[in-house]
């Protein structure tokens, strides 16, 4: 279950700290990516069986699949490509995180042989220049996902809607008709 661990401040107000249960393959366990998770107080789970280089969200229902731009230009294009179609074969909400220092020509014509590719498909590519980048991508994608962060937006929009329809004028004449037809009608 995602839980709230800890209260920040930030400018000024307490808000919680968004935590969850996150199932990383084990072939990253010795990465910075890994650490940096861990390190925000997710529940990290280390896993043989799923994909190597993916890092799952399973309360939020999404996948990454992490993968250097370097390595890609290195192996042939059918063994990453292989790779990618079997991480979206599996999960439905998936994302390939593409991490370059830099996203050159080179690099976006990579990303647009893989959009070509899986036209269609559930995958979307993000680009990522470096493990803070790649966290934060992965982290904002997985908490505006989650169910309870939904319901907070459901919720705040529900109470917003009612305030913005009591405080409008036209609101506010419908009453006094409603009141002022009272008078006449006691029923």
């Amino acid at each position: 279950m995602q839980t709230p661990q800890r209260w920040l401040k930030v400018d000024g107000k307490e808000k919680i700290k968004w935590t969850t249960t996150i199932i990383i393959s084990s072939s990253l366990k010795s990465y910075e990516v890994a650490a940096a998770l861990e390190n925000q107080s997710h529940k990290v789970r280390y896993s043989d069986s799923v994909e190597n280089g993916s890092i799952i969200f399973s309360l939020s229902g999404v996948a990454f699949l992490l993968m250097d731009a370097r390595e890609c230009f290195m192996s042939a294009e059918e063994t990453f490509l292989a790779k990618i179609e079997k991480f979206i074969n599996i999960h439905q909400n998936s994302f390939l995180v593409l991490s370059a220092a830099l996203h050159g020509p080179e690099e976006w014509k990579l990303m647009f042989r893989i959009q070509q590719r899986f036209l269609g498909s559930n995958l979307q590519i993000l680009p990522a220049h470096n493990t803070v980048n790649t966290i934060n991508l992965m982290c904002t994608i997985a908490k505006i996902t989650s169910k309870s962060y939904i319901d907070s937006i459901c919720y705040r929009m529900i109470t917003t809607k009612a305030y913005i329809t009591e405080q409008s004028p036209v609101w506010k004449t419908l009453q006094k008709i409603k009141l002022s037809s009272d008078a006449f009608n006691p029923n």
